[in-house]
């Protein structure tokens, strides 16, 4: 099994370009695969196994959101290994996906974002990155793992944009407000020369090396907690709140996909519901035969 894995990873790597997250979630899923099948080699493995799986997976009360992934995975891994011949039926290709839940992402009103952003102390170095790094991911609705391997060679102060390195390494070019290039600038003056580990980088630790996805995501959850926002905030709900304020402005949905990096339009369709579902809010609250 770990042979296959390895040359599956490679095929990931070097034909498709995907990014280290993905990697990682395939490389996660595949194994603990194999942890199942135990000394079963993998030409044969049939359908009933991987069912035998998805029951295993239920039993331990994984959502339907995580078996669907690692289903995923299975599935991508199965006709990798068919496809090249490595086995002679791909016993995934008949396998359902659970039907999954509607969910429609948690976002800020405008009041909330302004309270998150302003809840650093702006007094110390530290303070002043954190400011930075609230104001670039409301005001880019960059993901989190895109902030963490910001440049500075990549922020264009003059035109106010600011190159991002998405998914599977796509790069776009997204605008970035002012509210966050003067913060930004305020932290980049404020940084000590001397504990600088990595110059390129543009938010950096107390031991002056780049701060990984955990580390933000630990930032941006103090400062959630610290301001007492409702459940269910995490660092995405910046990006949430980004596209839905733009969406409620009179973007449109195009736009809004471009400036998210999604591949799909109907991946940003997800923001309509929102949208919709306020403007029914609206409705019923001010027409007078609602």
């Amino acid at each position: 099994m770990d042979r296959y894995i390895d040359k599956f990873i490679n095929y990931l790597k070097i034909e498709k370009n995907a990014s280290e997250h993905t990697i990682i979630n395939y490389s996660t899923d595949l194994r603990e695969f194999g942890a199942f099948l135990e000394d079963r080699p993998v030409e044969g493995v049939k359908y009933l196994d991987l069912r035998r799986y998805l029951a295993r997976m239920r039993e331990k009360n994984f959502s339907k959101r995580t078996v669907a992934r690692k289903l995923a995975s299975l599935r991508s891994f199965f006709r990798f290994l068919y496809r090249e011949g490595y086995i002679k039926a791909n016993p995934a290709s008949s396998v359902a996906t659970p039907k999954l839940d509607k969910k429609l992402p948690v976002f800020l009103d405008s009041d909330e974002v302004v309270r998150l952003i302003e809840a650093p102390d702006k007094k110390d170095t530290f303070g002043l990155r954190d400011r930075a790094i609230l104001e670039t991911l409301y005001s880019t609705g960059m993901r989190v793992s895109e902030l963490s391997t910001l440049r500075e060679e990549n922020i264009d102060f003059i035109s106010g944009t600011v190159k991002v390195f998405g998914k599977g390494k796509k790069e776009r070019l997204t605008p970035i407000g002012d509210k966050a290039l003067r913060a930004i600038r305020d932290y980049l003056g404020q940084r000590s020369v001397a504990k600088i580990m990595d110059k390129k980088a543009v938010f950096l630790n107390k031991n002056g090396t780049r701060l990984t996805d955990r580390s933000v995501r630990r930032v941006v959850a103090k400062y959630i907690k610290r301001v007492s926002l409702k459940e269910g905030i995490s660092p995405h709900t910046l990006r949430h709140s980004f596209a839905t304020h733009l969406l409620n402005r009179g973007a449109d949905l195009r736009s809004v996909q471009e400036l998210l990096g999604h591949m799909n339009l109907s991946t940003t369709q997800i923001y309509t519901h929102i949208t919709t579902k306020r403007l029914k809010e609206v409705y019923e609250k001010s027409h007078p035969r609602a």
